[in-house]
């Protein structure tokens, strides 16, 4: 990594660690992160009440300390079921995000620097798929596949990789100009090692600042894409299924469609503060 890099990444975590929006996003990706894991781990047992279990209050109750975010139209925890989603929606996010990255990471990262017939092939790919809308592919991929939570992953992945593919060869065309991966190349280092010795740790900063914001999206579509059924299946609880199971209440009982968009938004907003945070340190860094 040259100095202008290590310069780079001490201001990236000098303006994350200083920087009051990017602690407000780390701080509420944490408690979430958090959450999922403690719920995903204890199940029904760290919740008050099972997410699935009829009648555990009155029906339609408003908040009240016994039930914080009131219950369903079937006596339903609101609170319970919110929560026991969070592990789902944050697997999806993360599981989507990484392999979309490594994919992208890889096959960017082996056209820029080999160019050529390869580099054509990875670009005219993903130039086909942009040309078609992304959530209308993946609505496509997952009616084919069947509802469920890896069918959805595996759909939203599909159309999830093509960008960072892009990010990652613009930034390896960039990085290979640079004097020392012409020094490996001269001594005879293999395109591998290359790779993974000098070009990798030189786009990894843009990368990750990309990929920490795009979590936030793909929550915004794979709650959509819940929202139309094509998720976990009932009675199981996922937020966008809820929003949409509940949005024939919205002036009756506004807390039941109410909530669970609430937590789709400061998911999004948590790993958007984050991500801009990273983003604008890594811009300051490469002016300074």
């Amino acid at each position: 990594m040259t100095r202008s890099d290590r310069s780079r990444m001490k201001t990236l975590v000098q303006l994350v660690t200083f920087n009051n929006e990017t602690k407000l996003g780390f701080l509420l990706a944490s408690v979430f992160v958090v959450a999922g894991i403690v719920v995903g781990l204890g199940g029904s047992r760290v919740l008050p009440y099972n997410p699935i279990e009829q009648n555990v209050g009155p029906p339609l109750s408003a908040p009240s300390p016994a039930h914080v975010f009131g219950t369903d139209l079937l006596g339903r925890d609101v609170f319970s079921r919110i929560a026991s989603a969070t592990p789902n929606d944050l697997m999806v996010a993360f599981v989507v995000t990484s392999f979309s990255f490594l994919m992208g990471l890889i096959l960017g990262a082996i056209a820029g620097y080999s160019g050529g017939l390869l580099d054509e092939m990875l670009m005219r790919s993903t130039d086909v798929m942009f040309a078609i809308p992304s959530l209308v592919l993946a609505m496509s991929i997952a009616v084919a596949l069947g509802a469920g939570l890896v069918q959805m992953m595996y759909a939203l992945i599909v159309i999830w990789w093509p960008p960072y593919a892009r990010l990652a060869r613009g930034e390896t065309l960039r990085v290979v100009n640079y004097s020392f991966v012409e020094a490996a190349k001269a001594s005879g280092l293999g395109t591998g090692r290359i790779l993974l010795k000098h070009v990798f740790p030189n786009i990894m900063t843009q990368m990750v600042a990309y990929a920490t914001i795009d979590i936030g999206s793909v929550v915004i579509v794979y709650a959509g894409l819940s929202y139309l059924g094509l998720s976990v299946r009932p009675p199981a609880a996922e937020w966008g299924a809820m929003v949409s199971a509940y949005q024939d209440y919205l002036v009756s009982a506004p807390w039941l469609p109410l909530f669970p968009a609430l937590f789709i938004g400061l998911l999004v907003v948590a790993f958007s503060l984050l991500g801009d945070g990273i983003r604008d340190a890594v811009e300051s860094a490469s002016i300074g």
